[in-house]
Parts: structure tokens; C-alpha cells; sequence
């Protein structure tokens, strides 16, 4: 199991410091989430700025996005980083898409994310092999690619692709066409034993896959004391008021809380909602313990047999805990 870091939202002058202590504390991977910032451009620096560890985006909005244009950004950045660029994609909410970024959110939410992976591996395909370009799905017809707008190939053409999730749709479509499965903060072990690696399982015997041809990347909440405690509560009751998330709720038989987060959401009472995630709630999203050592022993039996990768909801801010980090890092590459 590799520990990865979570980039926070930063301006982009502060991104070659924290990636170099990000490699310097012993990360496997460092990854970009789009909320204040672009999630690709910290990726340039990233890779400038170190030699061993990986980066990705985890995640980049894809239905904000042409996958063409997408191609284009990961295929650019692979080759600058010699190989160490994961390109991790999400869909979002529809919400989101309408309303903030002006696109049309699709009849098929699972259709139209495997065309755009379609897509995305046919640029490639043809910019490295010179294969020719002809993708025609429901959502996209892509079939041009003359010379003047053809990159050419590169040392490393083979670029992971990871989508996201919480439920079993996107997890199944991992399983049948993706390198990875980013399981969103929002989970439980029992949840992602019982529903999300099930799904994997069933995508990939479509396509006669493995499971463990798709690498699990799990973001957890964990607190080492009171106020990460109750920063992991109020998180959780965000995102449990999420009417798609629901399902992880009811897979507890918490649905009638969920429901009532919804509606103190609706309503913009946030600061009445952490009160119903009660302490037994918090216990299963939550892995809590005192010291990095025991967090470690704690995460690697909760996610054992569930996570390849994890990585702590909790941005890796230079100076801050920076001890905790070391000896976290220290932990898990004890295993490697």
C-alpha cells in the first residue's frame, strides 16, 4: 500500500517547494484536485521540481472539458515528467456542470465518460503509432488529425488513466476500461468491500481484467485529536447531504440522515449539520489514533485488501506537521 499527499489549493509559486518536500517525506505520488485552481498546471512544476515521485490529478472535471483537450494537456505533461503523470478524471455532480461551468450534463453519465477515455487513448494511439483517428459514439465524432496539429510520439506514451467515484456505476466502468479507481473521501471500508470492489470486479471481467489490473486510490478522513475530529465531522456531513452520495448511507442504514442533511443543506443551515454525525457515524468514515505510527497500523488494517494507494483527506502544507508526515511516509515504506 503507497501513501500519496493531497496538494492544497496553493497559488502556483508555492507548488515547487511543497512538491520537493512532498518527495523529501517519502510520498509515492502527490495529487492536484480541481477546487480554487486549474488541476493540471501545478503538474508542470511538479515535475520540474522533482525526480522520483508521481503526480496526477485527482481530479480533473472531465465533463468541463473536451477530451481532446484533455489528450493533449496529459500527453504534454508525460512527457515532461518522463512517465510520472496520472491522469485521474470525474465527472462531477450535475449541478456543477450546468451551473458552473455551462456544459450540458449527459442522458448517461457512465456512457459519456467511456467515450471520452475512447477518445482521449484514440489521440493518443494516433499521435504515437500514427493510427488513424476515427471515434463516432453518441456524444463525440472525432476523426481529424492533420500534421500541423499532431504532437508526434514520446518516450512515455503509456499514461494511466484513473476515474473517480462514489457508486457502483463509475466503479464498474474502472474495472472494464481504466489503470485506476480514485474512491471519493466519502466512503467507508465496509462500503468499498461490499459495493465499490464488487463493481471493479464485474467491469473488469467484461473485458477479461483482473482486479488487480486496476489500482484502488483511497482518500480517507483520519484525526489524530479533537479538532481534526471535528473538521473529519463537518466534512462528512457536506458531503453526506449530497442527494448522489446517498447510497454509501443507506448501505449503513443511515438513509434518514442523510435526508435530513439534505434538507438543513437546502435550508443553508451548515452549521447545524455537523450535529447529526453522530460519534458511531464518524467511526466508520474516520480512522482515528494518536500517533503515525498507530495511524498507520490503523489505515493499513482497515484498507487492507481495499486500497493500493492512500492518501489522508488533509493537504500536505509545508510546516505544518511535517514531523506526523515523515514518520506517516516512514511507516508505509517499511511495506515497499
Amino acid at each position: 500500500m503507497k501513501l500519496d499527499a493531497a496538494l492544497p489549493p496553493a497559488p502556483l509559486n508555492d507548488v515547487p517547494a511543497i512538491a520537493r518536500l512532498a518527495e523529501e517525506t517519502g510520498f509515492a505520488a502527490i495529487w492536484s484536485t480541481e477546487t480554487h485552481h486549474d488541476p493540471f498546471l501545478p503538474h508542470a512544476l511538479i515535475a520540474e521540481h522533482t525526480r522520483r515521485i508521481y503526480s496526477g490529478t485527482g481530479i480533473a472535471v472531465s465533463f468541463g472539458r473536451s477530451p481532446t483537450t484533455i489528450a493533449y494537456t496529459a500527453w504534454d505533461l508525460a512527457s515532461q515528467s518522463k512517465g510520472r503523470f496520472i491522469l485521474g478524471l470525474g465527472t462531477q455532480v450535475k449541478a456543477h456542470i450546468e451551473r458552473r461551468f455551462g456544459m450540458e450534463w449527459p442522458a448517461s453519465v457512465t456512457g459519456k465518460l467511456r467515450e471520452q477515455i475512447q477518445v482521449i487513448r484514440a489521440l493518443w494511439d494516433t499521435w504515437q503509432t500514427g493510427a488513424p483517428l476515427n471515434v463516432r459514439g453518441e456524444y463525440y465524432k472525432i476523426t481529424l488529425m492533420s500534421p500541423f496539429f499532431n504532437p508526434g510520439p514520446i518516450e512515455y506514451p503509456e499514461i494511466p488513466i484513473y476515474i473517480a467515484g462514489v457508486n457502483a456505476g463509475l466503479a464498474r466502468l474502472a474495472g472494464e476500461m481504466c489503470d485506476g479507481f480514485h474512491a471519493h473521501p466519502f466512503n467507508t471500508p465496509q462500503y468499498l468491500r461490499g459495493v465499490l470492489l464488487p463493481a471493479i470486479v464485474e467491469g473488469a471481467s467484461k473485458t477479461e481484467r483482473m482486479r488487480a489490473d486496476v489500482t484502488v486510490a483511497v482518500s480517507v478522513f483520519a484525526a489524530t485529536n479533537s479538532d481534526e475530529r471535528e473538521f473529519c465531522r463537518q466534512s462528512i456531513s457536506f458531503y453526506a447531504s449530497t442527494p448522489s452520495y446517498r447510497p454509501v448511507l443507506e448501505h449503513h442504514g443511515w438513509l434518514e440522515v442523510g435526508e435530513k442533511l439534505s434538507a438543513l443543506a437546502a435550508r443553508g443551515q451548515w452549521g447545524d449539520m455537523p450535529a447529526l454525525i453522530t460519534d458511531d457515524i464518524l467511526a466508520e468514515f474516520c480512522t482515528q489514533a494518536e500517533s503515525p505510527a498507530e495511524m498507520a497500523a490503523a489505515l493499513k488494517q482497515r484498507y487492507a485488501g481495499i486500497a493500493d494507494r492512500i492518501s489522508i483527506y488533509m493537504p500536505f502544507i509545508p510546516g505544518d506537521k511535517d514531523a506526523f508526515w515523515r514518520e506517516l511516509a516512514g511507516e508505509f515504506a517499511r511495506d515497499e
